[in-house]
């Protein structure tokens, strides 16, 4: 049996769901019920009636399931898929951010662990950041982590004055304005689309910022046919899919995340069969402070 076949059919006698990121590798996008953003997983996640969710993303998109879910079994098929940016603060860290700056209110980017969650008044997303950011009080001050170059983005469209924490995607990172500037020259009728991940000097040749949700959404409506794309390379595959009267160029090989690429088809399989993968488990204490962050962005993002 091929695994996608084994896949269907494991899914099917396991009464699971599988929920994958538009950053994973094409055939593990193509095995998956549903195919997004972190912000359209975080709403999946809590909209599905399945027992079980095989999560195809990193820790700490898994986790954000499981603290949504805390009666749904979730797994994730490559336990060591990790995130470098939410690795780069600490619990200690964001404390003693909170005790510098007590009037400020926390805004936590979804790519962060449960306990810097928990520290946090209210998650986002990339594609709600500046909703969110402008909804919050003007009296108040407010700490942005971890994401320096998305808190910097948010700052600049929304006007306010927000401290920042110094961690970047190392993948968004690598995207220079030199590759933006070359990729122009080689498709000069193609509109250019990027992550606000990316750095500053970068974004601002791009001619739309926008969240990964927010690219397939605009691929989709927009009237332009070519489109250079700033962000992993992994949603080429599901923006070429979405849209395959239209073309897509990535703005250079290399933009890809290693973590991402971790998930493959026989772990997915090994993950429903209960060989491989990792039940993701999240303290019940850090889980019930960081799920009340998520679920203050899910109601923030309706408004």
């Amino acid at each position: 049996m091929e695994l996608p076949e084994k896949i269907r059919s494991l899914k099917a006698a396991k009464k699971a769901v599988i929920l994958a990121h538009t950053y994973q590798p094409a055939e593990v996008q193509d095995c998956a019920d549903y195919v997004g953003d972190s912000y359209g997983l975080s709403v999946e996640a809590t909209s599905t009636k399945a027992p079980t969710i095989i999560f195809c993303g990193v820790m700490f998109m898994a986790e954000t399931a499981a603290i949504l879910n805390p009666d749904k079994n979730v797994i994730i098929p490559e336990p060591k898929a990790g995130c470098p940016m939410a690795d780069m603060i600490t619990g200690e860290d964001l404390a003693r951010l909170k005790t510098e700056f007590p009037d400020h209110l926390v805004v936590c980017y979804v790519n962060s662990t449960a306990e810097i969650k928990a520290l946090s008044d209210v998650c986002c997303t990339s594609s709600n950041a500046l909703a969110i950011i402008r909804q919050l009080p003007l009296d108040k001050g407010i700490i942005f982590v971890p994401d320096k170059h998305l808190g910097s983005y948010v700052g600049e469209q929304s006007g306010r004055d927000l401290v920042l924490w110094n961690g970047f995607c190392p993948t968004h990172a690598k995207i220079r304005p030199d590759m933006i500037i070359a990729a122009r020259k080689a498709h000069p009728g193609a509109l250019v689309m990027m992550h606000p991940e990316a750095p500053h000097d970068s974004r601002i040749l791009a001619d739309k910022i926008l969240s990964t949700g927010g690219m397939c959404d605009f691929a989709r409506t927009d009237g332009h046919t070519e489109f250079i794309i700033a962000t992993e390379s992994g949603i080429l595959h599901t923006l070429k899919k979405q849209n395959p009267q239209k073309y897509f160029y990535t703005i250079q090989n290399d933009i890809t995340c290693p973590n991402m690429k971790k998930t493959t088809l026989a772990l997915v399989a090994g993950a429903l069969e209960g060989s491989s993968g990792m039940k993701v488990f999240v303290d019940p204490v850090i889980a019930q402070k960081a799920k009340g962050a998520l679920v203050r962005m899910l109601e923030m993002s309706k408004k």
